[in-house]
């Protein structure tokens, strides 16, 4: 049923929650794919350098520890794990990989760490759930 699964992360307790869900889901309907997505915005290029490289260098460190702690609370599943680091807007970029990956379904946390932005803007989940050409699984 869920043969090719997103899961979207970004560090928080609700996204690591979604990983290990993701991982159960993976095990129990035998998927054959898991994408692990690391969505980021974009770093201002008004920094200029060398505090561009500097800011490019930290978050490309951040994403890569959240996407580990992602594949360690996912485990070991039957399926193959790809995974990407992707600069842009959360919600666009989650939406553009199910698309593109033609994806079975979203998992992803109800929460993430822009909690102020979210109850401006509305969140990312509320975004993806909103946007996405398959069925969304939030985890709380």
């Amino acid at each position: 049923m869920f043969d090719k699964i997103i899961l979207a992360v970004d560090g928080s307790e609700h996204g690591l929650r979604a990983a290990k869900m993701a991982g159960d889901l993976a095990r129990n309907m035998k998927s054959k794919d898991l994408r692990i997505v690391v969505a980021f915005d974009g770093i201002p290029s008004y920094l200029g350098e060398p505090n561009l490289e500097s800011a490019i260098q930290a978050r490309m460190k951040e994403a890569q520890a959240i996407l580990h702690k992602a594949q360690e609370a996912v485990g070991n599943v039957p399926a193959e794990i790809h995974t990407e680091l992707i600069e842009g807007s959360p919600a666009e970029a989650i939406i553009e990989v199910a698309k593109t990956r033609e994806s079975d379904v979203i998992v992803m946390g109800s929460r993430g760490l822009g909690r102020l932005t979210g109850a401006l803007l509305g969140s990312t989940s509320q975004k993806v759930v909103s946007h996405a050409p398959c069925p969304v699984l939030i985890v709380r």
